[in-house]
């Protein structure tokens, strides 16, 4: 199994700033893509930002500017920075990722979620 642990949420002040991280574990072979997701109560799960296998990263609109992703690939961990956040910004962070999982066989393809983490912006 490949689990995902996300951590560095909290409340913050409007304008403030708070650095995500998502540490991927357990039996990998290789992580091909990783994303930042949230979900604010009574809205669906929209994609804040992503990283792929080649470095490449995206940010949606609504946070292009302000959030930045990036990687450490020698410790299966993505990071998203959070700067000059807004009460908009308040939901829950989750961390997603696929790849392929390491088996007694072949690897095969996976994809997991982290349980996520909550950010507070309000003053």
């Amino acid at each position: 199994q490949v689990r995902l642990v996300e951590s560095g949420g909290g409340l913050v002040q409007p304008g403030g700033s708070l650095r995500l991280s998502c540490a991927a574990s357990g039996s990998i072979f290789s992580i091909n893509l990783m994303g930042w997701y949230r979900q604010a109560p009574g809205k669906e799960r929209e994609l804040v930002a992503t990283v792929t296998s080649g470095g490449s990263t995206n940010v949606a609109d609504s946070v292009k500017g302000r959030f930045t992703m990036s990687r450490d690939n020698a410790k299966n961990t993505v990071y998203l920075q959070m700067n000059s956040l807004k009460p908009e910004d308040t939901a829950v962070y989750y961390c997603k990722a696929t790849g392929l999982e390491r088996t007694k066989n072949l690897p095969r393809i996976f994809a997991s979620w982290g349980q996520g983490t909550q950010v507070t912006v309000s003053s």
